[in-house]
């Protein structure tokens, strides 16, 4: 892994601090070769502090390390993308990321999708809203609308016809996470324990 340290004349190259299981940004630090070094023998993310003029190593004074999972370097050799697990919160400010975000894990869409269910789970008496609905009629209802979509996605995936299979997949996850919500659980609960099987 050779990094382009001498391109910039003062020896340092950014380093894009990323938690290695939520995908978020946790920060941005400077490594010359010693902190790039002393990174991969600790395991935990060194930086060389331009404020400090030294080796900083991230939560020596905290506690809240960067547990180091691996480094990549990119196409141009002078910048190092470092996953990591961090141990509290990165930022000095007291926050997860140095961007004021939450460090929880994000599905895209689906997490979107898990808001809206959430708003609707507490606004149930909106007679348009059919999620709503579906948490008005209670926890028997909803399973049993899980129930039908299971059986209606295996009929499709025994046919030929793709289209129909994937809508009939759509409507069990979309029911699947109303039962999770229902249950007081999310998506993430479920990756957990599919996580503590692997």
């Amino acid at each position: 892994m050779k990094i382009d340290f001498d391109k910039n004349s003062d020896g340092l190259v950014p380093a894009i601090i990323q938690d290695a299981k939520t995908k978020k940004v946790l920060m941005l630090g400077y490594m010359n070769q010693e902190a790039f070094d002393k990174t991969q023998e600790l395991q935990k993310v060194t930086f060389f502090s331009r404020s400090k003029q030294r080796l900083w190593t991230k939560g020596e004074e905290s506690g809240h390390f960067l547990e180091l999972v691996d480094l990549k370097i990119d196409c141009d050799f002078d910048t190092i993308l470092v996953r990591a697990n961090p141990k509290g919160p990165t930022c000095h400010t007291g926050t997860d990321t140095c961007w004021f975000e939450e460090n929880k894990q994000d599905f895209g869409f689906l997490s979107e999708l898990e808001e809206i269910i959430a708003s609707r789970k507490e606004n149930k008496e909106d007679e348009k809203s059919y999620v709503a609905s579906l948490f008005r009629k209670g926890i028997n209802k909803i399973a049993q609308k899980v129930g039908e979509e299971a059986v209606e996605t295996v009929i499709e995936a025994k046919d030929e016809n793709d289209d129909l299979f994937l809508n009939e997949s759509a409507d069990l996850l979309f029911h699947l996470l109303i039962l999770l919500k229902a249950k007081g659980f999310g998506l993430n609960d479920v990756v957990k324990v599919l996580e503590s099987r692997h």
